[in-house]
């Protein structure tokens, strides 16, 4: 006859195979097609946009570089744009720079370093890093923090660049923070109707912060297997 310790190790093994076999269920497949590109305005998606910006504006904290062509009194290899959006150049001083393409700071500054006398200078101006561009990703992700990312990069990115979604993530639970002229708005995003391509992977702003939630049952579940050897399981069943 089967010992009491027996059984619960037989039960324990049993629940054990269960949960693993169910861990492997396999992602939905995407929809073939044109994905998802309108923001669903009950999620509090509404202002999330879908195409790339074609033209970039500069930031505060963006690093840049300042040639004038035969004139390194005037060059600077780097600068990084001050919180208040200036940039200081050798014989401007500060001047505004946030708010701007960088063709038209190159432009701005060509035409304050000919005021000043200097004859027929060529400026060129280049972004060295989107240092502006700061996401904070956080929640059931593998590894938290705060990234750097380029103009352009999605929902998907940020998940991407926190390790992906842990094995008690909620998907279908993705809040996106965003600060506003109205205060922080948030909306809500499903993670796997996004990599489906049924949802919104909306282009990330500067400043974002996004949250993936927990599955509470889930991470009960990762707990106990966790403690079953604590409990002598496979000890026990080792010796039968």
């Amino acid at each position: 006859m089967m010992s009491m310790k027996s059984e619960r190790a037989r039960m324990a093994l049993g629940a054990f195979v269960t949960l693993s076999l169910s861990a492997c269920a396999s992602t939905p497949e995407p929809v073939i097609g044109a994905a998802a590109s309108q923001p669903r305005q009950d999620l509090g998606q509404a202002g999330y946009q879908q195409i790339r910006p074609s033209t970039y504006f500069l930031r505060p904290s963006d690093q840049i570089s300042v040639n004038v062509f035969r004139e390194p009194d005037f060059s600077l290899e780097a600068v990084q744009i001050g919180v208040e959006g200036n940039v200081s150049i050798p014989m401007l001083g500060s001047i505004p720079a946030a708010g701007m393409t960088a063709a038209q700071l190159e432009q701005d500054v060509t035409r304050r370093l000919g005021a000043v006398g200097l004859r027929s200078p060529m400026v060129s101006v280049n972004i060295i890093d989107y240092a502006s561009h700061l996401v904070t990703v956080e929640g059931a992700v593998e590894e938290s923090g705060v990234y750097t990312f380029q103009p352009g990069a999605r929902l998907s990115s940020a998940i991407a660049m926190g390790g992906g979604l842990t094995e008690v993530a909620k998907g279908d639970q993705v809040a996106v923070f965003r600060e506003s002229p109205e205060g922080v708005m948030i909306a809500k995003f499903d993670y796997g109707q996004v990599r489906q391509g049924t949802m919104l992977d909306p282009i990330l702003e500067p400043g974002d912060r996004v949250v993936v939630g927990t599955n509470g049952l889930s991470a009960f579940y990762r707990d106990a297997l966790q403690a079953l050897p604590a409990f002598g399981i496979f000890a026990t069943v080792a010796a039968r």
